[in-house]
């Protein structure tokens, strides 16, 4: 069976300490970087927010609609972790059963608050809370993702034909999207990939997907000038790029 939890898995029983998400943001000088075990740690407390708190069940759909930030994997992720179908984009006829938006999305679904949980990012640095009150019905994950537990099992494990993504009404399978990622072509087994597309979008996916199943790594940059891209690209020793 694949499914991102048994991917994750094992990652952190071969290669727990490596780097898996590195972050920089040229606009605010913020680098954060995720091993694998920090990583799994991160999606654990957000998986049990989504669950604990908010009453998600396998099968439901989350609406992810965060920026290019270090946030986006750990949303995706957890979703997956808990059986959940994400969204990227609208979707006519299909209303989430929840949405994690960052602070630009607060206008549009905050109206929403009342019908679906609304989980809002402030996408400060460490993923703190936001400096202003919320909209009344808008959780603030800065508030609620710090006392969740370190780990997450699922009490109905999500399985490999259960739906990961739902892209124009077409859902793909977590089996399938996980084989697609193992076979992908951004980069090399165990390479390093640096982008400057959001993994939380159709055209982003594959740039979290892709190292995740080939024991490789995301070094996401955004808000950089070309020469500082390109110093990126060589401090974090990156084998390959996107866009290419």
């Amino acid at each position: 069976m694949t499914t991102f939890s048994a991917v994750l898995a094992d990652l952190l029983r071969r290669e727990p300490g490596r780097p898996l998400v590195t972050f920089y943001d040229d606009a605010t000088g913020e680098r954060v970087e995720l091993s694998v075990t920090t990583y799994a740690n991160w999606v654990a407390k957000a998986s049990s927010l989504l669950v604990e708190e908010h009453d998600l069940e396998r099968g439901d759909t989350l609406r992810v609609d965060l920026p290019a930030h270090w946030l986006a994997p750990v949303f995706l992720g957890a979703a997956w972790n808990a059986g959940l179908a994400v969204t990227l984009t609208d979707e006519p006829g299909r209303e989430p059963d929840a949405v994690v938006c960052g602070p630009d999305g607060l206008d549009r679904w905050a109206g929403r608050a009342g019908d679906v949980p609304v989980l809002a990012c402030s996408l400060r640095p460490l993923g703190v809370r936001f400096a202003d009150p919320l909209p009344a019905g808008v959780h603030d994950v800065g508030v609620e993702v710090w006392s969740q537990p370190d780990s997450f099992i699922p009490w109905d494990p999500p399985q490999d034909d259960d739906a990961a993504v739902v892209v124009d009404g077409v859902a793909t399978p977590q089996g399938a999207l996980w084989s697609a990622a193992a076979a992908g072509s951004l980069l090399t087994d165990g390479g390093r990939l640096l982008s400057e597309a959001n993994p939380a979008s159709p055209p982003g996916l594959a740039t979290f997907t892709e190292p995740l199943a080939r024991s490789g790594s995301l070094v996401l940059v955004v808000n950089a000038d070309r020469e500082r891209v390109e110093a990126t690209y060589a401090a974090e020793r990156a084998t390959a790029r996107f866009p290419a």
